[in-house]
Order: structure tokens, then sequence, then C-alpha cells
């Protein structure tokens, strides 16, 4: 079966599923009690993406990891807010996407998409993320990690880490 034809079989049996389980809601209420929890804002983002992933790994498709990443982690963010009833976060609180595209990009690898270089990849887009959130966090968010001097010593560590991996990566090259 061609790349096509295995597409709109999975597209296919995945809407099936989706219907069963929309008549189930509906018409068992066992069924409905059960899944309640897990299907209300904001855990269902959590589960849509899981079935992101579910699809790319039944298509062959490694790279829908990233997708299947950046949502559930949007989820993991909403959830948060929700929980702790912190919606002003929201001015720092995006800075944690780049390192879910960094997640997505290190499943996308382990899952067989040019290991080397997606590891890679989300290393790096996780390391930026993290000194984003950081720098963003302090200024915003009242973080007081490193005092007042917090956001200004994490872009000098973040520069310094920018400089030595460009630094490496030519002697890298010169020496291949």
């Amino acid at each position: 079966m061609n790349r096509q034809g295995r597409s709109q079989l999975a597209l296919g049996v995945i809407l099936i599923l989706l219907g069963a389980w929309f008549l189930a809601d509906r018409t068992v209420p066992a069924f409905h009690d059960f899944f309640s929890r897990y299907t209300e804002w904001p855990s269902n983002m959590f589960l849509i993406g899981g079935v992101i992933l579910l699809i790319g790994l039944v298509l062959g498709q490694p790279g829908m990891a990233v997708p299947a990443a950046i949502v559930a982690g949007i989820g993991g963010i909403f959830y948060y807010q929700e929980a702790f009833n912190d919606y002003e976060s929201w001015s720092y609180m995006w800075t944690p996407i780049p390192g879910f595209v960094g997640i997505g990009s290190i499943l996308a690898g382990l899952l067989g998409d040019n290991i080397a270089h997606n590891v890679k990849r989300g290393l790096n887009l996780m390391v930026v993320s993290a000194v984003l959130f950081l720098v963003f966090s302090s200024f915003f968010g009242g973080w007081n990690l490193l005092g007042n001097f917090g956001p200004a010593i994490l872009l000098i560590l973040l520069g310094l880490w920018v400089l030595g991996s460009g630094i490496y990566r030519s002697y890298r090259r010169k020496d291949e």
C-alpha cells in the first residue's frame, strides 16, 4: 500500500474511533462519567497532542511529534494557569513554546527522523527556551533567583553559550 493509501486508511480508522467515542460518550453514562475529567479544558489539550502523535506514528511521519509536543505543552501551560489561577503569567509563559518544539524534535529524532540533527536542534531550542523563561519570568513574574541582576546575568550566560557553541562549531569544521 502506498503512502496516500496508508494515510487514508489511518484517517478513516481515526474518524471511526472518534465517532464511536462520541457515540459512547452520549449514550453510556458510565463511559461519560469515567472520561469526563480527561476531556475537560485544559486537560483535553494533552489528549489532542497524543492523538496528533498517534496519527504521526500510524502514518510513519515522526515529524508529527513536533506539533504534538507543541499542543500538549500549551495544554500544560493552560493547565498550570487554570490550576493556580495565574493568568498574569502569560507575559512570560510563552517562552517554553520553543522548548516544546525542541522536545518534539528530539522525539522525532528518536522515532527515526535524522536522530543526530534533531536531537542537537532540540537541545539547543530547549536551552534557549529555558534561558528566555528565566529572563522573562524574572522581569515580569517576580522571580528573584539571582537578585536584581538576574536578567542581566542570564543574558550574559546565554551570549557566552551562543558564542562558545559558534566557536566550537567553527573549530570542529576546521578539523574535519
